[in-house]
């Protein structure tokens, strides 16, 4: 199971970055655990996505990188977030 790690814990607790409640990516192999998981970032206001198998967890990992790598370049203060917008 893997979850959260798109969030840097400062931005995790505020719950929303500019005004954009968080998206929480949710990858894992069981399917229960997921939905458990699920009903936990819901719980907390924030919305799950489900990435799919635990295989996924090496892109949410880039995805992570890449976060940090962009927001230490733009002086951002590690107070930005990932968001899915549809």
């Amino acid at each position: 199971m893997k979850a959260f790690n798109t969030t840097f814990a400062g931005t995790l607790l505020a719950g929303e970055v500019a005004g954009q409640r968080l998206d929480v990516f949710i990858a894992g192999d069981d399917e229960g655990a997921k939905a458990t998981v699920a009903e936990l970032v819901s719980s907390g206001e924030l919305r799950p996505l489900d990435v799919g198998p635990l295989r996924r967890a090496r892109e949410l990992e880039g995805f992570q990188f890449l976060l940090m790598t962009v927001q230490d370049r733009l002086g951002f203060d590690w107070a930005g977030a990932l968001k899915i917008i549809s």
